[in-house]
């Protein structure tokens, strides 16, 4: 056991609010999973193996909600992880040095934090959809897979933005194909983790944090589901991630304090 009893205690109440927060809206959590563990971890290996695995069990209970309640189409979201799933195992396989994982890291938390913000001022949920072309989504796809397998996390704090700001669709499809995005990415990230061999799973950690999240994730989702306004939401955990990201940057990328 790498974490003191106590340690472990307030991580997995840091871990219950992020992933009763982010579910909330369709994401995982990965990316305040990771800001969390880098405050109390020293392996940068077992930073992402822990996030993506946690990612995996929230969006895993939240897929399944919005399937049964009739918010997944599969023919919709098919592109983009037909791209982002190859693309995400060619991130997760990659060999990055320390500081320039917490640099990406740092960078992808800033500018996600930012783009919340930005769609929760103003935005408005009834403005009518638009139709784009089938190759945008295999583009988008991939693009935010690669970036979802670089950094451990998911992908769909990422994608869900971007198609909030084009009217893709209705907020609770995007927040469904976010969590089907973040299902499949997790799972290809996984395994590119066990094929470079830089999967390192703690074993007490591990139960601890995927028992937490799998109650919060499952908390979150149903609140969501209930009409739950997600603007007050977003921005909350936007303002966090902003916070941890720009201190992963700092500190743990740039060294600077």
């Amino acid at each position: 056991m790498q974490l003191s009893i106590e340690g472990l205690i307030l991580l997995c109440l840091g871990f219950f609010v992020v992933s009763t927060l982010y579910s909330s809206v369709g994401f995982g959590g990965g990316s305040s999973y990771l800001a969390l563990l880098t405050l109390v971890f020293v392996n940068f290996f077992a930073i992402r193996s822990i996030a993506l695995v946690c990612n995996l069990v929230v969006v895993s209970g939240s897929t399944f909600l919005y399937l049964k309640h009739g918010h997944t189409r599969l023919k919709d979201f098919l592109p983009f992880v037909i791209t982002s799933i190859p693309m995400a195992f060619i991130g997760a396989s990659f060999r990055l040095k320390e500081e320039v994982f917490f640099i990406i890291l740092g960078v992808a938390l800033v500018i996600s934090s930012v783009s919340l913000l930005w769609q929760t001022s103003g935005f408005r949920w009834n403005e009518p959809t638009k139709v784009y072309p089938k190759y945008f989504s295999y583009l988008i796809g991939g693009a935010i897979g690669m970036l979802s397998g670089l950094v451990g996390i998911g992908g769909g704090i990422f994608l869900a933005p971007i198609l909030n700001h084009i009217n893709w669709d209705k907020s609770v499809k995007i927040a469904a194909l976010a969590s089907f995005f973040i299902l499949v990415n997790s799972i290809s990230g996984l395994i590119g983790l066990m094929v470079s061999g830089t999967i390192e799973l703690p074993w007490m950690e591990t139960l601890a944090l995927g028992a937490t999240v799998l109650i919060g994730g499952q908390l979150g989702v149903r609140l969501s589901l209930s009409r739950l306004s997600a603007n007050g939401i977003k921005r909350i955990t936007a303002i966090l991630v902003l916070i941890v990201g720009l201190r992963v940057f700092l500190v743990n990328g740039l060294g600077w304090f």
